[in-house]
């Protein structure tokens, strides 16, 4: 999961950017969804992929606009086959 926080001021071109150029994703990374909170500061997003490095290739697209948090997280059938 990813949590984006837009950096202030920068909202504007954070939208201009994706509409240019998309997500800019590499190959090896998906985009699942994403939602973004109602006063347009923040976006969280579950995203794929095997590698961090993918993953951090990805945010350097956008790191001079928007703050990341990485957390990985598994689905709750993964959780639970790891329990029981």
């Amino acid at each position: 999961m990813i949590i984006e926080i837009y950096k202030p001021g920068r909202r504007q071109d954070i939208y201009h950017r994706f509409l240019q150029k998309g997500r800019m994703l590499p190959p090896g990374v998906e985009h699942v969804n994403s939602w973004v909170d109602e006063p347009l500061e923040r976006c969280y997003q579950i995203m794929k992929s095997d590698s961090i490095e993918l993953l951090n290739d990805w945010i350097n697209n956008w790191h001079d606009l928007i703050d990341f948090e990485v957390i990985p997280v598994i689905s709750s059938e993964e959780a639970q086959n790891q329990i029981i």
